[in-house]
């Protein structure tokens, strides 16, 4: 490891360590459990705000991995606090599976059951288990791997469904759906359950979850991927046709490094079709997608594009950013993640006391509103990027 990539690990270290982890940590529920559900972009919390199944996987998973690499009793105790709660109040114990929102004591709010929920139930259980042995954690991520495959998956198609009510009977996907449209089948989705059998295969190298594994590997580059402008669909009908002419700019650069991790570890890194993806991918968004300022655009739907600069969408970009210069060895990808992050440093980040990222900023570097902690502003998107180029950087 050279000086340059020596300093900019240790920067991006002793971020997370100094204000990402500690300001998610302020806002443990010693009472209740779990993580208070809401900061606003004042700064000021609402512990009685609901807090969400996908928020609790998510600090679940980000305090887990915390310790899995600093070893910090401290993060451990973080993560077997967000394990309890998940296990003990968003879990539902009667018809499986994890709900969509519950209320700030536990109790269940919104009985929905999505398979994007449950998918970052395994990540997170399969992630938890990997730093601490706890088993039981392990059983509970193959209990709602076996789930997910037995009521989210059309196996005949194949795709994963997406939004059912508590009894597991399936309702229009209302809840992964946006841009004045209503998707049977979503990239968002598809990609993270491939991320979360990554991890599962991780450490329960199962053949059933190989055979999921490689079959959501030819989904995403049959129907998900364009092999002609090799960006990904966003929103799909029942036939997997695209229904909206929408590019997602993160959601591609981000799906780059995660099909290249589960090739990674099903060892088929060298898979020609399956590697190009990936590398074809990353070229694409770093031509199209990347500001003169270094920051990465959100969105673009027909000739509209949405210029706001949100903030997991520059955590993602750094991270597959930095997996295409691995994989191809070209410095234009060094450069693009070295860029992004000096941009975040100035943009993204909050510098106010007690400040983490702002959800998002305009083309002047202008915050919005929007709040600092939600059911989708978490600890997961710049957490694993801290901890993905930490670790990258250290195995060079």
């Amino acid at each position: 490891m050279n000086t340059k990539t020596t300093e900019l690990q240790s920067e991006i270290k002793a971020h997370w360590e100094k204000q990402i982890l500690p300001f998610w940590s302020n806002l443990k529920d010693t009472t209740h459990g779990g993580f208070y559900g809401w900061v606003g972009n004042d700064l000021q919390v609402n512990p009685q705000a609901p807090k969400g199944g996908i928020a609790t996987a998510r600090q679940l998973w980000s305090f887990a991995a915390a310790y899995r690499v600093t070893g910090n009793e401290r993060w451990r105790d973080h993560a077997e606090h967000a394990y309890r709660f998940l296990a003990d109040h968003v879990m539902d114990s009667e018809y499986g599976g994890m709900y969509w929102m519950v209320d700030y004591t536990g109790e269940a709010l919104d009985t929905s059951k999505h398979v994007y929920t449950q998918s970052f139930g395994v990540y997170s259980l399969s992630e938890y288990y990997r730093a601490t042995g706890d088993a039981s954690a392990l059983e509970l991520a193959k209990t709602l791997f076996a789930l997910i495959e037995d009521k989210g998956l059309d196996a005949e198609l194949p795709a994963y469904k997406e939004q059912f009510d508590r009894t597991w009977k399936e309702q229009p996907n209302e809840m992964l759906s946006e841009n004045g449209v209503i998707a049977d089948y979503t990239m968002n989705t598809h990609i993270h359950v491939l991320e979360a059998y990554t991890t599962l295969y991780r450490v329960w190298p199962d053949q059933q979850v190989r055979a999921a594994l490689e079959r959501l590997l030819g989904i995403l580059y049959e129907r998900v991927y364009d092999q002609d402008t090799t960006f990904l669909g966003v929103f799909f009908n029942k036939q997997w046709e695209s229904i909206i002419d929408l590019r997602s700019f993160g959601h591609d650069i981000e799906a780059s490094w995660l099909i290249d991790e589960a090739l990674k570890v099903l060892g088929m890194e060298q898979h020609p079709e399956y590697a190009a993806m990936v590398t074809d991918i990353a070229y694409n968004i770093s031509n199209v997608a990347v500001n003169a300022d270094g920051s990465l655009l959100n969105e673009q739907e027909g000739e509209h594009i949405d210029e706001k600069r949100i903030w997991w969408v520059q955590a993602e970009a750094m991270v597959g950013f930095y997996n295409a210069y691995q994989r191809t060895g070209d410095p234009l990808f060094l450069e693009r993640m070295e860029r992004l992050w000096t941009y975040t440093k100035e943009n993204i980040i909050d510098q106010r006391a007690g400040g983490e990222w702002y959800w998002s900023v305009d083309g002047n570097g202008t915050p919005d509103q929007s709040e600092i902690a939600g059911p989708w502003k978490c600890p997961y998107h710049n957490s694993r990027f801290c901890i993905e180029l930490i670790e990258r950087m250290g195995s060079e």
